[in-house]
């Protein structure tokens, strides 16, 4: 009986950090999902491994939090847009500040600028969950450093329904690091004792022309990360490039 619990452990295991059995993943995950704000967004799937960039449906998510560490922290804003290769659809961004069950530490207030007085009539995030999934569902999710929004939604969604989520994402911030801090490139420069190269989101999107916004507002962020997406795809992949090639 142990064994078979192992080796189930170990499939699950396997099939999570394999990038082109999401859209399986999602059917295993639908029959566990007992919420049925989540059994709907998994039953939405997800795009095949092998669909090119061209035809995929991407959706940037960004998140403020109370700190970052989301065992101990959680959200207080959301911001969400649907995009495509050629097209930002900014008319259907999403934006909601909401209260977090972790009180506002005053060194996040002073980065995000958002205010006890502000959240103190915001609605919870199970408030707004089921239009977040909604907003999610079916497209692939794009973040800049996938350690915070994938873990925290994951988090928050444990502490209010007893159940996590999982999710594809494209992590705007490891295709940075994939090109400057790993490889020959990353090699080269440590060899000489270069200082690494910043993959923070507004240094990357300084490397590709593309304009400063002030920080640290959800959607605002959403949006940058969105533009970062498709400047990285026109100068380093094709149309045609498979997604199995960039998410996570």
């Amino acid at each position: 009986m142990f064994r078979a619990l192992l080796n189930r452990r170990k499939d699950r295991l396997a099939l999570a950090g394999d990038r082109d059995d999401w859209p399986r993943e999602f059917a295993r995950l639908e029959q566990d999902a007992v919420d049925f704000r989540l059994r709907n967004f998994y039953e939405a799937g997800v795009v095949d491994a092998d669909t090119p960039l061209k035809d995929v449906p991407f959706v940037a998510m960004d998140f403020e939090t109370t700190g970052l560490n989301p065992a101990r922290d959680d959200i207080v804003s959301v911001g969400l847009v649907p995009f495509s290769l050629d097209r930002i659809r900014c008319r259907e961004s999403r934006h909601w500040i909401v209260n977090p069950r972790q009180p506002l530490a005053e060194q996040s207030v002073v980065i995000h600028g958002i205010t006890h007085s502000d959240v103190s009539n915001a609605p919870d995030l199970m408030r707004i969950l089921e239009l977040l999934l909604e907003s999610l569902a079916g497209k692939v999710v794009v973040v800049h450093y996938r350690r915070i929004e994938r873990e925290f939604l994951n988090t928050a969604m444990q502490a209010r329904l007893a159940e996590g989520i999982s999710f594809p994402v494209v992590d705007t911030m490891d295709l940075e690091a994939r090109l400057h801090r790993t490889g020959r490139s990353g090699f080269v420069a440590r060899l000489k004792g270069d200082k690494p190269v910043s993959i923070r989101l507004a240094d990357s999107r300084t490397r590709y022309g593309l304009p400063y916004y002030q920080p640290h507002h959800a959607l605002t962020d959403a949006l940058a990360t969105a533009e970062l997406l498709q400047a990285q795809i026109a100068n380093r992949f094709t149309p045609e490039t498979p997604i199995s090639e960039i998410w996570r």
